[in-house]
């Protein structure tokens, strides 16, 4: 049976350390966090719980231009593409919405769902395939708009992804429910990601590697040509931030211990994915 709950003297001690951190009522977000700190040091909280809490309150202070994936980045389909042209693509991609195009590629005409293409792989053939007829409607939104207000959109809308515009109304980017959840919890990984454990570091065709930013710089060092600094980091990622001198965003680049690091997935909080090329014998 639990202790706490048949000892009386627990269960009061309890209680009056939670009331005694409480006792002053916070004035302010920063008093608040400051609390919330005091009761993970205090054991009242433990360190998962204060990570989504504090995820929580600063997603209110985030815009949506902070987190989007830049147009640049992103994987875009032209409504005139045949079937042929756009499925390799979404096989690379393995995202499951695609936004649309006009032919000039600079007005989002709709959104093409993954799932939506089914009837193509059962059917084996493309004949009859009408893009157009697939399309569903485009959600857009400002860059300037709130996270913690597009959460609550997506939910109570039952959208995944918003067409990011900015103040002259051109796409600038594209922003996802889970974009803004891992604001909050952090990374979110489905069973095709790479496996932290058993694959955190996967060899390309290339040459490349791809790296989950978690892994620890002993192993990192062991299985790769490097001998990056074990002492101070916990893992790659902590490293590659230390070296930025910053929290990179995605696609940004950087040479150490004769390997090229580029941040492939990143949000305001940490790096978590990297592609690394050996640089040894690389011409510049």
């Amino acid at each position: 049976m639990n202790q706490d709950t048949d000892d009386p003297e627990a269960k009061t001690s309890w209680l009056e350390r939670l009331s005694q951190l409480f006792a002053a009522e916070p004035k302010s977000r920063k008093g608040l966090l400051k609390l919330l700190r005091e009761a993970h040091e205090n054991g009242l909280l433990d360190t998962e719980a204060l990570s989504i809490v504090e995820g929580a309150i600063q997603v209110a202070d985030l815009q949506v231009r902070d987190i989007m994936v830049p147009r640049s980045q992103a994987a875009l389909i032209k409504i005139g593409q045949s079937p042929a042209e756009f499925l390799p693509n979404i096989i690379e991609t393995g995202h499951s919405r695609f936004p649309v195009t006009d032919e000039s590629g600079e007005e989002v005409i709709g959104i093409l769902l993954a799932k939506d293409l089914l009837p193509l792989i059962i059917q084996g053939t493309c004949e009859g395939f009408d893009l157009k007829k697939r399309l569903r409607p485009a959600n857009f939104v400002p860059e300037s708009k709130r996270l913690n207000v597009l959460l609550r959109e997506f939910r109570t809308n039952h959208n995944h992804m918003a067409v990011v515009i900015d103040e002259y109304g051109s796409m600038a980017g594209l922003i996802t429910i889970e974009d803004v959840l891992e604001q909050i919890v952090g990374d979110i990984e489905d069973e095709h990601d790479v496996d932290e454990d058993s694959n955190a570091i996967r060899p390309l065709p290339n040459g490349d590697f791809l790296v989950k930013a978690q892994t620890p710089l002993s192993r990192f060092n062991a299985t790769m040509p490097a001998e990056l600094p074990e002492k101070h980091f916990a893992n790659l990622g902590e490293f590659i931030e230390h070296a930025f001198g910053y929290l990179p965003r995605r696609n940004e680049v950087i040479e150490q211990g004769g390997l090229r690091f580029r941040v492939l997935s990143a949000n305001s909080r940490r790096v978590h994915s990297l592609r690394i090329t050996p640089l040894t014998g690389m011409e510049d």
